[in-house]
């Protein structure tokens, strides 16, 4: 049996929209899934405005412009995190000022938060990794304190809550992506969204060229071109009526793995904390030395076996990039352990029952002839 790690799930309202945006001929970056993917997106998180774009690590880009980040300021990102995030911050010139893992979320350590606060601390990043939130309280608490921005990153995180509040409306302004593997997709694409009247026209203006409210083709400040087109917007909006499925999709497979690999010595499996409402994009695990095997032999032992999984990204800190532009010597334990540890399961929307007791039967078999 072959099992990718995942595989999405096109709707059939997708499908009619697209054919109809072909039929019609409205292709590019006009017509009337745009708006309409915007809207229904906005009032499923329940935020005032939101804005397509081509991806979301031009979500990040574009947030963090609108709030005037730039040279000589810094923006507090997590190590752990896709490298999206850490780009973002480059992209406008800015420094990302790193902080370290908790060792059962795989979020920003929110008790380490105040401790990286400088004069030049323009915004925090919190992401909400693999789907489970952030300890968003003390985050908004200490920008409220210090009057900087929160910038969340809900790439991963579709429809999670924190204390019943929707990951991705609670800082200033925020970001998801709708890449082929997000819970909601356009195969590339993402939004940023926002309650704020100012923002939301400034990301509208910023990632369609920065045209002159006066006068078109007169240019004034440096824009981007991060439209989505039609075509994709018509997927994302013909998904929408089926995100509360596509979630409790998710976390019928986080149940189901839970359950039957809870006696798995040495294999961590994912948490989810009083405050979280976990959607799971991804089933993360870390593999114990108590496991007998190393996460590199234990992702080639699945493979031999037709199951695909994927690596934890590693530290963004430790990137030779990142060293060659910030030289440091600190260090990021949770982060670099976590990342030698962890790997996912196959957790597409398209997972069969019968896929995944493939998976579970399968690690125990690998787990019995590592011990």
């Amino acid at each position: 049996m072959k099992v990718p790690v995942n595989e999405p799930v096109i709707t059939p309202e997708a499908k009619t929209n697209v054919l109809e945006a072909l039929e019609t001929g409205w292709i590019s970056s006009a017509g009337e899934f745009l708006p309409a993917f915007e809207e229904s997106f906005a009032a499923f998180l329940g935020v005032k405005h939101a804005i397509v774009v081509s991806s979301g690590t031009a979500a990040l880009h574009v947030a963090l412009m609108t709030l005037g980040i730039g040279p000589g300021d810094e923006v507090i990102v997590p190590d752990f995190t896709m490298i999206a995030s850490v780009y973002a911050v480059l992209y406008t010139g800015a420094k990302p000022v790193f902080i370290d893992a908790e060792p059962d979320t795989y979020n920003m350590d929110v008790s380490q938060l105040a401790s990286k606060i400088t004069p030049h601390t323009k915004a925090i990043m919190p992401v909400h990794i693999y789907g489970h939130s952030v300890d968003m309280d003390p985050v908004l608490k200490i920008a409220k304190k210090h009057g900087i921005a929160v910038v969340e990153d809900a790439a991963e995180a579709h429809g999670a809550k924190y204390k019943g509040r929707m990951c991705g409306a609670m800082g200033t302004i925020n970001c998801f992506s709708f890449y082929g593997n997000k819970i909601v997709t356009t195969g590339e694409g993402g939004m940023v969204v926002t309650d704020d009247d100012r923002l939301a026209e400034r990301a509208r203006s910023l990632r369609d060229l920065a045209h002159s409210k006066s006068k078109r083709f007169f240019h004034e400040e440096l824009g981007f071109n991060y439209r989505m087109t039609n075509l994709q917007a018509a997927v994302g909006f013909g998904q929408m009526p089926h995100i509360k499925e596509f979630i409790e999709h998710k976390r019928w497979m986080a149940q189901a793995y839970s359950q039957q690999l809870k006696d798995v010595q040495g294999l961590r499996l994912p948490i989810q904390k009083p405050y979280a409402e976990h959607v799971y994009w991804m089933y993360a695990v870390c593999v114990e030395d108590a496991f007998g095997i190393t996460r590199s032999e234990f992702s080639a032992a699945l493979k031999e076996r037709g199951i695909d999984t994927r690596d934890f990204f590693l530290s963004s800190a430790d990137q030779p990039l990142i060293r060659k532009l910030f030289p440091s010597s600190e260090r990021f334990p949770v982060t670099e352990d976590i990342a030698r540890r962890g790997l996912y399961l196959p957790s597409g929307l398209a997972l069969t029952e019968e896929q995944l007791q493939y998976v579970c039967d399968s690690i125990h078999t690998i787990a019995h002839a590592a011990r």
